[in-house]
């Protein structure tokens, strides 16, 4: 097992410990569901912020947040990918990126109907470190899930195991380690990543760096929409410490700047 995995087991287990939503046993799977709804209800309604602008200070791997804004749990097409960290208080960004992210996922209902993507990790509400993340300290930052493919379908029976999605491994092509007719659309990816760059420049930003595993490189820049993504001076890392690296498999990291 990788190290980092061994860090992220045992931040799950603690962070469950302290955030876990309390069932009794005779819970049914029906009640237990309503209850993590109205819980995820109950914490937007009382922490999606104020009406004032965001302000991001410092950088991304140094830095706060001011009126940080709260992504909604989940939208016509899109989820945040799991229930503790969002009650953890991990799924604050600035507002001009919430916006941006929503507005991508409007363009991208009427252009994918019936595709379903999933948000991951953002920021605490004031920014700081969002342990185990080197980034996402001042609201800039925003993970998203891999799309997958089975057969050629849409594939989501990985999308919804929470924060152990992270510690998910795919190979230099983008297959899943564990049974290879799962894999990566990347196309799908680049053409997300193209999509966020337009709408950010509507909202006075831009991508300034995606994170992916190296190795994806090719296999992304491969499809229609990455030989776009290659031409569109988007930023896409060069070169990842290994740690860093193997963790960008199951999903890309985005920074975003203020123009």
């Amino acid at each position: 097992m990788r190290l980092i995995h061994i860090i992220f087991v045992a931040f799950v287990f603690t962070f469950c410990q302290g955030q876990s939503i309390n069932h009794t046993h005779t819970d049914k799977p029906h009640n237990q569901k309503t209850t993590r709804i109205n819980k995820v209800k109950d914490y937007y309604d009382n922490n999606k912020g104020n009406e004032q602008a965001s302000k991001s200070t410092g950088t991304v791997s140094k830095g706060t947040l001011e009126n940080g804004k709260l992504m909604p749990f989940e939208g016509e097409n899109f989820q945040y990918f799991d229930t503790l960290s969002y009650l953890g208080g991990r799924a604050f960004t600035h507002d001009k990126v919430k916006k941006t992210i929503l507005d991508t996922y409007q363009v991208l209902a009427k252009q994918c109907q019936g595709r379903q993507f999933f948000v991951m990790e953002c920021s605490h509400k004031h920014g700081g470190r969002l342990f185990p993340h080197r980034t996402h300290q001042n609201g800039l930052s925003v993970d998203f899930m891999m799309p997958l493919v089975k057969g050629g379908e849409d594939y989501y029976g990985l999308d919804t195991i929470g924060q152990q999605h992270y510690w998910l491994e795919f190979d230099n092509e983008g297959k899943y380690s564990k049974d290879k007719s799962i894999a990566i659309d990347f196309n799908l990816v680049a053409r997300h990543i193209l999509l966020l760059d337009k709408q950010a420049r509507n909202h006075g930003l831009k991508i300034t760096k995606v994170i992916i595993k190296i190795s994806l490189k090719d296999e992304l820049f491969a499809t229609t929409y990455g030989r776009q993504l290659k031409d569109s001076g988007i930023y896409i890392v060069k070169s990842l410490t290994p740690l860093i690296n193997n963790l960008h498999d199951d999903h890309y990291h985005i920074d975003f700047g203020i123009i």
